[in-house]
């Protein structure tokens, strides 16, 4: 029901299950499916989990919006096609396979185009010290595997949970629930550890960077990383325009001085660096699938005039932007 009966792609072919059907999904373009007694929010948010503070399980798609109504760190993954996502970091576009970690007062806000489809999941603010697996800010790409394991993982955590609060002793708010011996608390919570592994599972990747933070335990050197990662996203969602060093310390509540210095030893170039390194991509992109001028490219990319973008991305790219368009249009008629 949540995928489109044409497609052929394991993903899409998964959401078509009959499992799915049994949760709360709520979606725009699509007939609403019956909730069990839990809360609902526009969009596709559903809250329901086997103990308070609940965890919520997310989906937005078919040109849903959704703005989850409790901060929390959070964590989207997009199934397919593209969900646009705004957040104190920024301005983020996510495409199929690709994920996004944000921290607990980032306030996302997210809009599915006509064929995306995205889930979610939003911890609770103490959610750290149970046990879990600890998550990290950042955003990267998941292997088609991954996707299918992170779909099936989230499918059952959220049936679970939804049989938990389903459950007589939890409608009654019989103290024996928040037992951890209790078994749907037990089978709920186990469901939920399985999907925050497979995620923490895509953030191995980090752990060369967090060895490079300044600090004297792993627990201080996470600290520092997930500051920086933070800090790496708020230059990736604002790719139109210069950020000023003054604004990634008071994101990150560190001093421009031991920000700039950290974040270079993390990532081997300075903020100001990878701000125009990413501003410069941006342009790439605008290049190749925009009928832009080069000076309206420039400026959508936050440069001043047209010279300062043309010597900026000349010295980087060893190439004009016009050459650069036009070898872009010319790769696009050949896979045409």
């Amino acid at each position: 029901m949540y995928a489109n009966p044409s497609s052929s792609s394991p993903v899409s072919a998964a959401l078509a299950g009959p499992t799915l059907a049994s949760p709360a999904l709520v979606t725009r373009g699509a007939p609403p499916l019956p909730l069990p007694p839990a809360r609902r929010a526009p969009g596709g948010e559903l809250s329901v989990s086997a103990a308070e503070p609940a965890v919520r399980w997310c989906v937005v798609a078919r040109s849903g919006h959704l703005r989850p109504a409790e901060r929390g760190f959070s964590v989207w993954f997009q199934l397919r096609g593209r969900t646009r996502l705004s957040a104190r970091e920024g301005q983020f576009t996510l495409g199929a396979g690709e994920w996004l970690a944000l921290e607990r007062d980032s306030a996302p806000d997210l809009l599915a185009d006509p064929d995306g489809l995205m889930l979610g999941l939003v911890l609770p603010p103490d959610a750290a010290g149970r046990g879990r697996p600890e998550l990290l800010p950042g955003r990267g790409r998941m292997t088609q595997r991954d996707l299918r394991i992170a779909l099936r993982l989230w499918r059952n955590g959220q049936r679970l949970s939804t049989l938990a609060v389903r459950d007589p002793a939890h409608a009654q708010a019989s103290p024996a629930l928040a037992q951890p011996a209790h078994p749907q608390h037990v089978q709920a919570q186990r469901a939920l550890q399985l999907l925050l592994g497979h995620l923490a599972a895509q953030q191995r990747s980090m752990e060369a960077a967090i060895a490079r933070c300044p600090g004297r335990s792993i627990r201080r050197k996470r600290q520092v990383f997930g500051r920086m990662q933070r800090a790496r996203l708020f230059l990736e969602g604002h790719r139109h325009r210069v950020v000023r060093l003054t604004e990634l310390a008071e994101l990150t509540s560190f001093s421009s001085w031991y920000l700039s210095k950290t974040f270079h030893g993390i990532y081997e170039e300075s903020p100001q660096a990878a701000s125009v390194r990413l501003r410069l991509e941006r342009a790439c992109e605008l290049l190749a699938q925009s009928d832009c001028a080069i000076g309206e490219v420039g400026a959508a990319c936050g440069f001043d005039n047209s010279c300062s973008f043309a010597r900026a991305f000349r010295a980087r790219f060893r190439v004009t932007a016009s050459a650069y368009r036009e070898s872009a249009r010319a790769a696009r008629r050949v896979l045409a």
